[in-house]
């Protein structure tokens, strides 16, 4: 049985249809999941958005889309026309009724002609600012009244600090349960991601090893080479704090210091997540400036090319004391993880684009070996490189050949592209496909999303209220500012980086 047959008839409304989001990631998703017979066999794409197209327009707008940005660019063919019978737009005022009122009747006239019910998945794909309107309408309109026919998604950020993300809990919990509400953070849609809890859970080799006895200090790299191009004006009220370490790299480290889950229940696996964030110390707002280094690029060159400055960039103010780069040091006070350094890491405009989480074990005793074979001596270390590489790498010490005692640190290497043949899907095509199957394990849930907020107030507010005095901070092309340096060094250690992909070498 194929899974498109277990699947029940669905419609997904995509509001902000004629958006980016759409149109670079959620329609290839969704066309890779129809090549993959990954969809429901009754299953319905409902564009909604401002701009005015027919739908002739709109599905060849889609289809230069999945031309350009899908992984199967190539395998477009003959089954397009098939999928974009699937899909429909409709340009809407969604602050009038009246629209919301129409989606009930499409929804009642599917579920005739399908002689189903069918389940209705609301996905804003909107500036965050309009989700909380939309939700408060599809509510009023009475358009998600049944929990187990309606889901409703929601794209970071999910508030802008732990008030507003509290306050939009609040009033989502009026009109929602809990199980109608996802939350998206595509990394852990990403197959590496993921197969971390499958390394730590399925594996007997590492867990009893996975704690302060035998770990050093865990860090976090999620470093890209691009600025904040077009989005000036959105991240002017982010930055790299909000933009990625209240989520992304939060969610990360939760992976990698959770305690093992007594099932796979979406549920279970929340729970342990949160009793990470709670156990994360909260920084003291006197100790920030020891714990936590943020940084801002300048004007330079990259890979050959001259980059603006971030205040040079469009939307941006000219005196921007935003942050696009962040690091941090955290501690997560439990048993398993007492007195161990989580360093973390993020920017913009940095040297390479990689996430990469690196596991420093403490070293291994050196006194029964000569001097010679101590001089080139290394601690073990584990790297799970998400993207864009994507292997799991163990360092471990081995003797050189030859007649004197000599070791060498080496690399034992699981790479996903020579280990598998078939593509591994985008993060999106992951959770689509979640969202349909009602499968919450990995969006957040409410609790998670305001412990997650708590753990970088101290940060958010000691920078609201001290301007950086040396911004810009940092290079284009280098790893961000001296003091992030300064941060892990003072604790004897430094960041640690993956060697050039072969592609660079040459």
């Amino acid at each position: 049985m194929d899974n498109k047959t277990k699947l029940p008839p669905s419609i997904l409304f995509i509001f902000g249809g004629s958006g980016d989001l759409a149109n670079r990631k959620l329609i290839p998703a969704l066309y890779n999941l129809f090549l993959d017979n990954q969809l429901p066999e009754q299953f319905m794409v409902i564009g909604v958005g401002r701009t005015s197209y027919t739908e002739e327009v709109y599905r060849d707008k889609l289809l230069e889309g999945i031309n350009q940005f899908s992984r199967r660019k190539d395998a477009v063919g003959e089954k397009w026309p098939e999928f974009s019978k699937m899909i429909s737009y409709h340009c809407m005022d969604l602050n009038d009724d009246s629209s919301y009122v129409k989606m009930a009747e499409w929804v009642r006239e599917k579920g005739k002609e399908w002689d189903a019910k069918p389940v209705s998945i609301f996905y804003l794909a909107v500036a965050p600012q309009l989700a909380p309107g939309i939700a408060v309408k599809l509510s009023e309109q009475k358009v998600c009244t049944d929990p187990h026919k309606t889901r409703i998604v929601f794209e970071k950020p999910f508030g802008h600090d732990w008030q507003s993300a509290h306050d939009l809990n609040k009033l989502l919990a009026s009109m929602f349960t809990e199980e109608q509400i996802y939350r998206i953070d595509h990394y852990l849609g990403k197959e590496t991601v993921q197969n971390i809890l499958a390394f730590r859970f399925a594996n007997a080799l590492f867990e009893p090893v996975w704690n302060n006895h035998y770990i050093d200090h865990v860090q976090i790299t999620a470093a890209e080479t691009v600025g904040v191009e077009d989005r000036g004006s959105y991240y002017e009220g982010s930055g790299a704090l909000r933009d990625m370490v209240q989520n992304h790299v939060l969610q990360l480290l939760c992976m990698i210091a959770m305690e093992p889950p007594t099932s796979f229940d979406s549920n279970e696996i929340r729970n342990k997540k949160v009793d990470v964030l709670n156990a994360i110390r909260k920084i003291n707002p006197d100790e920030v400036h020891e714990n936590a280094v943020r940084g801002q690029y300048g004007e330079g060159w990259l890979k050959g090319q001259q980059v603006p400055g971030y205040r040079e960039e469009k939307s941006v103010g000219k005196e921007s004391a935003t942050e696009t780069f962040v690091a941090a040091k955290f501690f997560v006070d439990n048993w398993r993880w007492k007195n161990v350094p989580f360093y973390i890491r993020t920017g913009k405009r940095l040297h390479e684009k990689t996430t990469l989480i690196t596991i420093q074990f403490k070293e291994a005793p050196h006194y029964s070996f000569p001097q010679e074979a101590a001089e080139t001596w290394r601690p073990n270390r584990l790297t799970f490189s998400i993207s864009p590489q994507m292997d799991i790498r163990i360092r471990f010490q081995a003797k050189r050949p030859g007649t004197e005692m000599v070791l060498n640190p080496v690399d034992m290497v699981f790479n996903y592209v020579e280990a598998y043949k078939e593509q591994e899907p985008e993060a999106y095509e992951t959770l689509l496909e979640d969202v349909i199957e009602a499968n919450q394990t990995l969006f957040m849930r409410a609790d998670q999303v305001e412990a997650a907020w708590k753990v970088i107030m101290p940060l958010i507010e000691v920078w609201s209220k001290r301007s950086p005095v040396d911004f810009p901070n940092y290079s284009p092309d280098s790893w961000g500012p001296e003091d992030a340096e300064g941060l892990i060094a003072r604790d004897g250690n430094f960041w640690a980086n993956l060697p050039a992909h072969k592609e660079e070498k040459a």
